[in-house]
């Protein structure tokens, strides 16, 4: 008798937690990924910022599994899901059957409505995001070097993050210390440390996720690096010569987009009478099945999940784990003929934002913590959760040699630099 197959679509958080928690399930698992590797998107923005190298938070999906027999790695892009015959249809391996289904894409940018944004103000959302980051932040410097019109360089030298949540706080004071510590002696023409960053949010705190007091001191943190801190200002454009907040403008050749997420298409893959929030997530079930097809669960950044009190569930990498971890125990009970897992219930385990070395804030709930000590408590939880030994050990080293040093280690642009954007 063939073994029950379970197909997840998605290699992140959610998906390889789904995956592992079914090792010794007696199902098959295909995990679909257009992607070969699993990324902790937590520290992109140290990708992006020339601390850290792609390898080090990332790992190929492969060797990942390697080890769990009863699991198939397929790359390819999925482009639709086909519920009466239970096919999902790729466009690279042609159509995969399944009997219980797992969608954990995860998110994209949301411009609010401007599209028009997107080539101007790229976010971090992969790897190809933060090498690309990388690449225009470190060109700025370089163009700015030669450049001979002071308005010009001055732009050059202005950079604007949009989004006041954790990876806008975290870009910011990352380019602030690359300018003013690590390439501040290294330029003969201009003054690294002048380099204006330029952190933009509409509400009126940033980290509006946790306590207004870690908020005011993590606000307090970014102008201590020399972070220009806007509350209370909407973009209202984003061109490849400046960016518009309200009625000033900001001559700038760099913008970071940080402002909002929308949901991976699978709304789309299954039919227009499936119920989304505003977002594009998916509506689901308490125990994060889609209504009316128990064989389809979603989960992470591509699902609407309330908890247990009727407040949405935050689209942040516990989560996903949470819930992938949940649905695997729940597909090998229903598979088994044992009862359901019952609801989900998602637990909190605090919000961590960095602000720069030695500096951060920490809200565990009861437990807040700042400055130093949150610095290091948030080092020591990415450094757990990165997936492989030797990337924890890589990490931390550098982490190490930076903080006594102020080097960062992956200052390498492996492309041309881009023109200027007419």
């Amino acid at each position: 008798m063939a073994r029950p197959k379970v197909v997840i679509v998605g290699g992140g958080f959610g998906g390889l937690a789904v995956a592992r928690g079914l090792a010794r399930a007696d199902v098959a698992v295909t995990l679909v990924d257009r992607r070969n590797h699993h990324l902790f998107q937590p520290l992109l923005y140290q990708v992006a910022t020339a601390a850290l190298s792609p390898a080090q938070i990332a790992q190929p999906i492969r060797a990942v599994l390697r080890r769990q027999a009863n699991a198939a790695v397929v790359l390819g892009e999925v482009v639709g899901i086909d519920r009466e015959n239970r096919l999902v249809l790729t466009a690279d391996a042609g159509p995969i059957p399944y009997d219980q289904l797992v969608l954990a894409t995860g998110a994209s940018h949301a411009y609010f409505g401007h599209e028009e944004w997107r080539p101007f103000a790229p976010g971090l959302k992969s790897l190809d995001d933060a090498t690309a980051a990388r690449r225009n932040i470190l060109a700025a410097f370089e163009r700015a070097e030669i450049a001979t019109d002071e308005d010009e360089r001055r732009a050059l030298l202005t950079f604007a993050i949009v989004g006041g949540g954790p990876t806008g706080v975290e870009m910011a004071g990352a380019i602030a210390e690359l300018a003013r510590n690590t390439l501040a002696r290294e330029f003969r023409h201009i003054d690294a440390a002048s380099a204006r960053v330029v952190l933009v949010e509409a509400g009126p705190r940033i980290l509006p996720a946790m306590p207004p007091e870690l908020s005011t001191k993590a606000e307090a943190g970014l102008k201590r690096l020399g972070v220009e801190v806007r509350l209370g200002a909407a973009v209202t454009l984003c061109a490849a010569d400046r960016v518009e907040i309200g009625p000033d403008v900001l001559a700038c050749r760099t913008i970071i987009w940080a402002a909002g997420v929308q949901a991976s298409p699978v709304a789309r893959w299954l039919g227009g009478d499936v119920a989304v929030d505003r977002a594009g997530r998916v509506r689901v079930e308490p125990d994060l099945t889609l209504p009316g097809d128990p064989s389809i669960r979603v989960i992470g950044d591509a699902a609407a999940v309330l908890s247990a009190e009727g407040r949405p569930v935050p689209g942040v990498a516990p989560a996903a784990k949470q819930q992938g971890a949940y649905v695997a125990r729940d597909i090998a009970a229903r598979l088994g003929a044992q009862a359901p897992s019952g609801p989900f219930r998602y637990r909190d385990q605090g919000n961590l934002a960095t602000i720069g070395r030695g500096e951060a804030v920490v809200d565990l709930g009861r437990v807040r913590l700042s400055g130093t000590i949150a610095w290091w408590f948030w080092g020591i939880v990415h450094v757990f959760f990165l997936i492989d030994f030797r990337n924890r050990l890589s990490v931390s080293l550098d982490w190490i040699w930076s903080y006594l040093t102020y080097g960062r280690s992956a200052r390498l642009m492996t492309e041309a630099p881009p023109r200027r954007r007419p």
